[in-house]
């Protein structure tokens, strides 16, 4: 008797490159022989193809549908993930030798972004929520004092090392705030025209790596200077519709058919969005129920609905834990190297089954170990 592939399939909660749903997979391993009208493999296909143009406006148009970008916002295609994005950003938007940016630092990533920003140039630390391990994001109490001629405010919409997340209307400034929104893009909605440059890699919920989405207001690429290094100036991407040199054209496919996926199968981001609050909401209600067994790192009103980070009572506890997990196929568990403990990214296409295994296996795994 043949054994399907699909019940071979882990569970897998990494947190990227991540899960992908599994009709875009079905998709990908039926063009990848031979792409309908191409007479070649998808992965075969020239950037300058008629079959691949195709797909770059396609993608595009499905992806400008589902996040409601308005007209007078461009988006293309980037490589180099949000790290290059962190070194862009600040060389793209800073307009003198004196200009300085905020930075809102709610996590890890955040304070990477800074470290490449202050090679650029002057930055200012709005607020920090280190004193407290990164388990928050601010709230009512703080006061954020943005700086008057600030170039940007740039933000993490959701950080997976420690898993808090912003809420998807940002921060009221009179400077155009940047997000990098990599791990949850395509989450939720979001209301695009209160951002000036949005970034995401697409590991998360958009698709393979490889592949940046960036989207960006068209008054701020004038800021895009001619001195910059060519692959460094938003402005030749935008103009040259991602293909100033040759993009990453498998997974700028795959990400199509992941927004085609959200836009047929799913029913739009809203429909998105509350599927994953119920898949998030399974996992934290098991936190809520054994706090002294199961700790959560971040506070209530601060938790990610992508990434659900918790400690066990001791190491040797977590280690017994991820073992244990990974033979009931409940994979890639263990959390950041920075910081430890247990992460569950429950990303877009990680399915409402696979999350009702983990809380189930969480709770035999308590009931065995609690004291």
């Amino acid at each position: 008797m043949t054994i399907s592939p699909l019940a071979e399939r882990l569970f897998n909660f990494s947190a990227g490159p991540a899960a992908l749903p599994v009709s875009v997979l079905e998709q990908v391993r039926d063009d990848l022989l031979l792409l309908p009208g191409a007479g070649v493999s998808v992965l075969e296909i020239s950037h300058r193809s008629p079959a691949f143009l195709e797909i770059l406006e396609a993608t595009k148009s499905c992806l400008r549908s589902l996040l409601e970008i308005p007209e007078n916002y461009q988006l293309f295609f980037l490589q180099g993930g949000s790290r290059l994005q962190f070194s862009m950003a600040p060389m793209n938007l800073y307009r003198s030798a004196d200009a300085s940016a905020d930075y809102v630092l709610t996590g890890a990533w955040g304070n990477k972004a800074l470290e490449e920003a202050r090679k650029v140039g002057k930055t200012h630390v709005v607020w920090d929520a280190a004193e407290t391990s990164y388990d928050r994001i601010p709230g009512e109490e703080d006061a954020l004092e943005f700086s008057a001629d600030a170039e940007y405010v740039h933000i993490t919409s959701n950080e997976t090392i420690h898993g808090v997340q912003l809420p998807a209307t940002p921060p009221n400034t009179e400077a155009p705030v940047v997000c990098d929104c990599s791990s949850d893009i395509l989450s939720r909605p979001m209301p695009i025209d209160q951002y000036g440059l949005i970034y995401a890699c697409s590991q998360k919920n958009a698709g393979p790596a490889g592949v940046t989405m960036v989207i960006m207001r068209d008054d701020l690429l004038e800021r895009s200077g001619a001195n910059l290094p060519g692959y460094l100036n938003y402005r030749e991407h935008a103009e040259a519709n991602s293909l100033y040199n040759t993009p990453p054209t498998f997974a700028i496919y795959v990400m199509g058919l992941v927004a085609k996926w959200l836009q047929d199968e799913v029913g739009g981001l809203a429909n998105m969005e509350a599927r994953n609050r119920e898949k998030a909401a399974l996992v934290y209600d098991v936190l809520d129920e054994s706090p002294d067994f199961f700790r959560g790192h971040a506070r209530p009103n601060s938790r990610s609905q992508m990434n659900a980070t918790f400690r066990l009572p001791d190491a040797e506890c977590e280690a017994e834990f991820l073992k244990s997990a990974a033979a009931q196929g409940l994979t890639d568990l263990k959390g950041h190297r920075s910081v430890g403990g247990i992460r569950a990214s429950i990303y877009n296409a990680m399915p409402r089954e696979g999350v009702a295994a983990l809380c189930s296996f969480m709770r035999d795994f308590r009931d065995r170990h609690a004291g």
